[in-house]
């Protein structure tokens, strides 16, 4: 995907480019001013940020809703583009509608409510204080149903869907409903099935810590190496949640480290580098226009979930790490590879999503995508969670966590930060990875021998060429099916569940 020379007949479409290259650039400032509140900022600072987050956020918004942007993009389409112009002119526009379609009041207070929120969820959720999270959950939640309200009148879609449509454009409410409901089909009996045949096996032998934080860290940055982590454009930090920022040509990962638990940090890690590779390697040339954003969060999670359960708990994988481990932290029983192997595929119900095994894991996501739906459509109140929650995690997990807000509905960062519609991505990002994968091995017979003998060059580069380098070039299902010859297709998804864990 190159990038072409603006066509001398191309005024308007050449001022846009300029407009959202302006854009861009503030965005970059956002990113970083975002990283920092959540990995370096102290606490009294959070206030300020807030307010100056708040500003640049109204700033772009007042960019993006210049009343001149209306006649340039309806010129635009008359200029002669190539196609790869013409995309990102498509992009463009969806951008405009959505920036349109949102008072600049209300992204102001939106932008101070999550801030609040957010930063006080960091200490009231280790205090359970559910009563004190509702505080300010409220405002997030009234803005949220405003912005719902606006997207759907400008885009005609329902209000949950218009939500769903900024992270995961074309997806609605009815599809996610349509695939979740094949999940729920055969995932409960699944679960059953994995966890006999598991509690038939020999107990699995955890890694006895502690494990230093230094250490820790050094072995994070040795995986990171292996997976290809360019350092000149990126960094490793810690937050309480982690998470992937920044911008291409500055990418910030966070983990977070327990003394007693060294592989959390580490496959989380893992997590987060296939965020970072994405962006990494998303087109170059286009960088500071719509063309070269990811297409979408449902990708952006199938890169995620290709590092961490697609390859980051192959066997042939998990092998490679037991030196690094050994190394880092010296040898015990734990570090063997076959129970490394075992340990990373080992299927627990349990109450926390980020540290879920990738059989139970969807459960999590339909769990949340059920409530929020219901949240922003007026089905139910705020009041009305804790109640759906402890009835959702008994019928799918099998978990009491009633009276547990802590690792209840306060666990996730995405509601306090008002990210609505963003948790359906995860599990189509799961079904997405295991699609790629099965793609890669009919074309690559040898793919797990040559994982197995450290190779990950064939991975790296049909993830470069089918979905790093393609952009936001392509809608979804149009990229899904130059990829792998079809649209998003779940029975990948159980095919590969039941392969590697009935198998």
């Amino acid at each position: 995907m190159s990038r072409s020379i603006h066509p001398a007949g191309a005024p308007a479409y050449a001022d846009l480019e300029a407009r959202f290259q302006r854009l861009y650039r503030l965005e970059h400032l956002g990113a970083i001013a975002g990283w920092d509140q959540a990995a370096n900022m102290p606490p009294k600072g959070n206030e300020a940020r807030a307010a100056a987050m708040a500003e640049l956020e109204t700033l772009m918004h007042a960019q993006r809703t210049d009343p001149a942007l209306r006649d340039l993009l309806a010129r635009a389409e008359d200029e002669p583009l190539s196609d790869d112009q013409r995309a990102n002119l498509r992009e463009m526009r969806r951008d405009w509608l959505a920036a349109n379609a949102l008072p600049s009041a209300l992204v102001e207070r939106r932008a101070l409510a999550t801030a609040r929120c957010e930063h006080a969820w960091r200490t009231q959720r280790p205090a359970n204080d559910w009563a004190g999270f509702v505080e300010n959950f409220r405002p997030v939640v009234q803005v949220a149903r405003e912005e719902a309200m606006h997207l759907a009148e400008a885009t005609g879609l329902a209000p949950y869907d218009a939500l769903l449509d900024r992270f995961e454009p074309g997806m609605t409410g009815a599809e996610v409903e349509r695939v979740f409901g094949d999940l729920r089909a055969w995932l409960p009996g699944l679960i059953r099935q994995v966890r006999e045949r598991q509690q038939a096996e020999p107990p699995v032998i955890r890694p006895v810590g502690p494990f230093p934080l230094a250490q820790q860290k050094a072995i994070s940055l040795a995986v990171m190496r292996r997976l290809d982590f360019d350092f000149e454009g990126g960094r490793l930090d810690e937050s309480t949640h982690p998470f992937s920022g920044g911008v291409p040509e500055d990418v910030r990962l966070t983990t977070r480290y327990r003394l007693d638990d060294l592989m959390q940090s580490l496959m989380g890690t893992v997590h987060e580098t296939g965020h970072a590779r994405y962006e990494q390697n998303l087109p170059r040339e286009w960088l500071g226009q719509p063309l070269a954003r990811a297409r979408s969060y449902g990708l952006h999670e199938s890169q995620s979930l290709s590092f961490e359960m697609q390859l980051g708990a192959h066997p042939g994988f998990v092998a490679q790490l037991v030196p690094l481990l050994v190394e880092h932290f010296g040898a015990q029983p734990a570090f063997e590879a076959e129970n490394l192997a075992r340990m990373v595929t080992r299927v627990e119900p349990g109450l926390i999503r980020v540290d879920a095994d990738e059989v139970t894991y969807p459960a999590h996501v339909i769990l949340r995508f059920e409530i929020e739906r219901a949240l922003i459509e007026g089905v139910i109140d705020i009041d009305d969670i804790p109640a759906l929650w402890d009835e959702k995690m008994m019928l799918w997990l099998g978990r009491d966590t009633r009276g547990d807000f802590r690792d209840g509905p306060m666990q996730d960062v995405h509601w306090p930060s008002g990210l609505f519609g963003y948790f359906p991505c995860y599990t189509l990002g799961a079904m997405y990875a295991a699609q790629w994968f099965a793609t890669m091995r009919r074309q690559m017979p040898d793919l797990d021998a040559r994982i197995a003998a450290g190779d990950l060059a064939p991975v790296f580069d049909w993830l470069h060429d089918h979905v790093w380098r393609q952009g936001a070039r392509w809608t979804t299902p149009e990229l899904t099916r130059r990829a792998s010859g079809e649209t998003l297709n779940p029975a990948h998804f159980r095919a590969h569940l039941e392969r590697r864990y009935l198998g």
